[in-house]
């Protein structure tokens, strides 16, 4: 098994990609520390995985708040006592809306935990890195972090920020043993795009560019990428920002 004796950290593990990937690195070995705002999803994944063995610990937070990345990085290090990888996959849509549309709660919200959370927990999880002589961070972008049809200007701007950070945290400690990588999904089929109705003008813009997409992924799929990037296999990727969508971005 690939993540034996590794200690692996995920946010938004619920559902979706959180909870393949979870299930995933459990399945590879990994001692696993989930973090979820949804306690009642993360107390059943926690039960789930613990029954089929895992090492595991849960810690229910927002990754919009500081405190509560901290709280989930250190858990890490208390527990398990070293932290290896760090997948940061929470995430939040924002309804098509564009700019001249977007208000204030959204673009804050939508910022707050797509961007302002990964920044959070890998500001907490270098150093540790750096530590103990190195770690991989993988960063779930979007397709909407490589171009701007693909969702509204709140979270296209997000996503392109977390593809900002993980180049630089790439460029900043890669000579240091720290990876960091990022994949981009397309659709994908998980429960992010609940939560409202959709802008009819964000999406009337959209429409026949998402139209396009080959299919909506599977999260295991997903799960597969972040594994395969996160382990000794991926060694030499760094900075890689890797499109995992079944072409749809190689349409463009």
């Amino acid at each position: 098994m690939r993540f034996t004796d590794k200690v692996v950290v995920v946010t938004g593990a619920g559902s979706g990609i959180g909870k393949a990937t979870a299930e995933a690195f459990a399945a590879e070995g990994a001692a696993l520390v989930l973090g979820e705002i949804d306690s009642a999803r993360l107390d059943a994944l926690v039960a789930e995985l613990s029954a089929a063995g895992a090492r595991i610990a849960g810690v229910q937070g927002n990754v919009a708040s500081d405190e509560d990345c901290q709280k989930l990085i250190h858990t890490a290090v208390e527990k398990f006592g070293r932290l290896d990888v760090l997948v940061n996959n929470a995430g939040i849509m924002d309804r098509f809306l564009p700019v001249g549309e977007l208000d204030d709660a959204t673009w804050n919200r939508v910022l707050g935990v797509n961007l302002f959370g990964p920044m959070y927990t890998m500001r907490q999880a270098v150093p540790i890195m750096l530590e103990q002589g190195g770690g991989v961070i993988v960063n779930i972008a979007s397709a909407a972090g490589l171009g701007g049809g693909f969702a509204g200007a709140a979270y296209t701007t997000s996503k392109h920020g977390v593809v900002g950070l993980t180049r630089n945290t790439a460029v900043m400690y890669g000579k240091r043993g720290i990876r960091c990588v990022a994949i981009c999904p397309g659709g994908v089929k998980t429960n992010i795009g609940a939560g409202g109705m959709p802008s009819q003008e964000g999406y009337a813009a959209l429409g026949p560019g998402l139209a396009t997409m080959p299919r909506a992924g599977e999260p295991a799929e997903l799960a597969n990428a972040v594994l395969f990037l996160a382990s000794a296999d991926a060694s030499f990727i760094n900075g890689a920002v890797l499109p995992v969508d079944g072409g749809w971005w190689a349409q463009g």
